[in-house]
């Protein structure tokens, strides 16, 4: 699964020394040797010998949040300790760099989707743990490889959208969020004459593009009589391109150059949090390529900030504006493991007691990815159980290709807005990095 990167990830180990973190648990954790996971399925481990379980996660956002649990875990399990070693910049590289050295970290974050199956190998089977069957029908399917067996552990439930400032498209005498494209550049007429920006970017980060092409391809796949599953695993196999797709060949880069020619300076320059900030502060009407873990960060700048959800105007088609609902970040528990069945018994706690079923809303304030928990008391998440009410959810077409090809993607993309790749290339390399890097096979 991992033979394409397991070379570099070795030369950068020797390059670059950056196992510097949390280390290699099969040596720091032998001591705590209970057989690995296998086999361990509903046992309780043993409660009286010191357990370190280290943590290696890309979500700094949920720091504080995850340090609540560990603490709150503590007061369960006295012996357990959980070292939560956190970072977002160059986290995939580091991952499989102590992976190719052997120091898999005792639980690790991936994509879910394709990833499941690219980390398969190293990870535990969690089908039958109380965990798994708490999960919703729909995260848990996030959470499964090919053959239908667990091996990941939501981190949250999701929601994709295009953000608005409602009291900006008042202020500009728009009535209804623009549903397409049509609607969308008289929106942006209306913006532009009372002296608003339309669009806050960060386009900075690779990882915002993907965000905002799966609501192209979710479009596309119904142009073509299929589902998104479908369609991306034919542009993996070569057997479709962007010009069989009007609305990727042409809506998805007509919307990206509106963002950028309607947008806040220097795009390239914009990360997530200077796009947070210029669309909290009332800078822009909208904000591209995030979702429901925002409205924190929102809301911290601007506690009274009137902040709508929609789906992206992709085409003339209403119906294919639609908000993408899922779980698209897993952990993993290495399968290999000193402290696995700890591990695992942390995790059915968290994923089924009192305090795990509040955690999710009350104290990460996510959408929770689990059955019988109450939603955050949060606007984002109000709102989109309004809006699916009437309207169905997009389908989290993210999980259909690997982040390899996502980076790959986003990078492509910061090419074309940055003048060095025209559109027919940009187009070109994607497919041909869709092909290269999108399958876990």
């Amino acid at each position: 699964m991992l033979k394409r990167f397991m070379a570099v990830s070795a030369s950068l180990l020797l390059a670059g020394g950056l196992l510097a973190g949390c280390g290699g648990n099969n040596t720091n954790n032998a001591a705590n040797n209970t057989g690995g996971a296998s086999g361990a399925g509903n046992s309780t481990a043993d409660s009286s010998k010191p357990v370190t379980i280290n943590m290696f996660t890309a979500s700094p956002e949920y720091t504080d949040a995850f340090n609540a649990y560990i603490a709150e875990y503590k007061k369960v399990k006295p012996n357990v300790t959980i070292n939560l070693e956190i970072m977002q910049a160059d986290y995939n590289t580091v991952l499989k760099s102590k992976i190719a050295a052997g120091s898999t970290p005792d639980v690790f974050q991936t994509t879910a989707g394709g990833d499941i199956d690219t980390f398969a190998e190293y990870s535990a089977d969690l089908t039958n743990e109380p965990l798994a069957a708490a999960m919703t029908d729909a995260v848990r399917s996030n959470m499964s490889s090919s053959d239908g067996k667990v091996l990941g552990l939501p981190v949250k439930g999701n929601l994709f959208v295009l953000m608005y400032n409602k009291k900006l498209l008042t202020d500009a005498g728009i009535t209804g969020v623009p549903k397409t494209t049509a609607e969308l550049d008289d929106a942006i007429t209306k913006l532009e004459a009372k002296g608003i920006t339309p669009f806050a970017n960060a386009y900075k980060e690779w990882w915002v593009w993907k965000h905002i092409f799966q609501h192209f391809v979710d479009a596309a796949a119904t142009d073509a009589g299929t589902d998104a599953k479908n369609l991306v695993a034919d542009f993996i196999a070569g057997k479709t391109t962007f010009k069989d797709h009007p609305v990727l060949n042409d809506n998805f880069f007509n919307f990206i150059d509106t963002t950028v020619k309607h947008g806040t300076d220097k795009p390239l320059e914009r990360d997530s949090n200077a796009e947070v900030s210029d669309f909290a502060l009332g800078r822009t009407a909208f904000m591209t390529g995030k979702g429901a873990w925002d409205e924190e960060a929102i809301k911290k700048i601007t506690p009274d900030f009137d902040l709508g959800i929609a789906g992206y105007p992709v085409s003339d088609k209403p119906e294919q504006s639609q908000i993408i609902t899922g779980a698209d970040q897993a952990l993993r528990i290495n399968k290999d493991s000193a402290v696995a069945k700890e591990t695992i018994e942390f995790f059915n706690w968290l994923y089924t007691s009192d305090y795990g079923k509040s955690w999710f809303s009350n104290v990460a304030k996510v959408i929770p990815p689990i059955k019988d928990a109450p939603m955050p008391d949060l606007q984002m998440p109000k709102e989109m159980e309004e809006i699916l009410k009437t309207e169905k959810s997009g389908d989290l077409s993210v999980n259909y290709s690997l982040d390899t090809f996502h980076q790959k993607f986003g990078e492509l993309m910061q090419a074309y807005i940055g003048g060095s790749k025209t559109k027919d290339q940009a187009i070109d390399e994607i497919q041909k990095a869709w092909i290269q890097f999108g399958s876990a096979q």
